[in-house]
């Protein structure tokens, strides 16, 4: 571990709780900071570490903060707005935006940041709740070669880093990654639903998709585990993979490269977002897949009307 054994941590939410355990369990003081105090209160009482009680405060208390945010709007608000980290924060400091947020809006509070002498560097993860609670995310790094080594005791402590290339490269790879997983999981649902219709087993078919060249995260880790046993509970939200997905397009929108595929697997998500509205798992679009072919892939349950 580096010198910096206090780290301050902004969002203490399904992800940033673990994640921040992982700090903890690592050696290092976490100093939380949460919209709801409440919350930041409860990590330090259950997990260790302080809290502050403001952003201004935690910026003068940690020379590396970390942010696990839901969108680059609040990240932005959070270090440069009134009160911010950075007004409190010293020369030298570093912000490791851990946000799958939007890569050109992250590049964008470079300048202003490094004009107070704080460096930022973008390091989305992957890998859910159930890898952050084992430490075990994989983390897609960008931004400058030494501010990544500076960070990368802080990273190593909740997974294994990856650098993905300069500031930005971390979260344009986690939305391309997201959309990836998100068209292989729409695809295994479509495929599952025609071979029920013929007379597979979907379970039958996911093994054997396994051993084959249709194997892919959804069919290892999702199908069984979340649709066909109707938990539909992985911890990552419906409405999260609709900002990835959406964040992977403006990012081909903006650099011109025709993506139609991806944009259809966008709307087909978005639509079970709006058809199951908020708080529904992402594990649940088969839910709108089953509902257009009229089946459902559950053995104990009939064709949907």
């Amino acid at each position: 571990m580096g010198a910096e054994t206090k780290i301050g941590l902004v969002g203490i939410g399904m992800m940033g709780w673990p994640m921040g355990a992982c700090l903890a369990k690592a050696g290092f003081t976490v100093v939380a900071y949460d919209a709801r105090p409440e919350q930041s209160a409860a990590f330090a009482k259950e997990v260790g570490g302080e809290t502050v009680s403001s952003l201004a405060e935690l910026g003068r208390t940690c020379s590396i903060v970390v942010t696990m945010l839901p969108t680059s709007k609040i990240v932005s608000d959070v270090l440069l707005g009134e009160g911010g980290v950075a007004t409190g924060m010293a020369k030298s400091g570093l912000i490791i935006d851990m946000t799958s947020g939007v890569p050109d809006v992250t590049i964008s509070l470079e300048p202003a940041l490094n004009a107070r002498g704080i460096a930022i560097i973008d390091a989305p993860v992957s890998g859910g709740v159930a890898r952050a609670r084992t430490g075990e995310l994989a983390i897609m790094a960008g931004g400058a070669e030494a501010d990544i080594e500076r960070a990368r005791p802080v990273l190593e402590a909740m997974g294994k880093v990856q650098r993905a290339g300069s500031l930005g490269c971390g979260q344009a790879m986690k939305a391309l990654n997201n959309l990836v997983s998100a068209g292989g999981f729409l695809i295994g649902v479509e495929a599952m639903l025609v071979g029920k219709k013929f007379g597979l087993d979907p379970e039958v078919m996911v093994d054997i998709l396994n051993a084959s060249t249709g194997m892919n995260n959804s069919t290892q880790k999702k199908f069984k585990q979340f649709v066909l046993s109707g938990a539909f509970n992985s911890g990552f939200a419906l409405d999260l993979m609709v900002k990835d997905l959406s964040i992977a397009l403006d990012v081909a929108k903006a650099r011109g490269v025709p993506t139609p595929f991806a944009a259809l697997c966008r709307e087909m998500w978005a639509s079970a977002d709006a058809m199951l509205g908020k708080g529904a798992d992402h594990t649940a679009l088969a839910l709108l897949s089953e509902r257009l072919a009229n089946l459902s892939l559950r053995e104990d349950e009939g064709v949907r009307n």
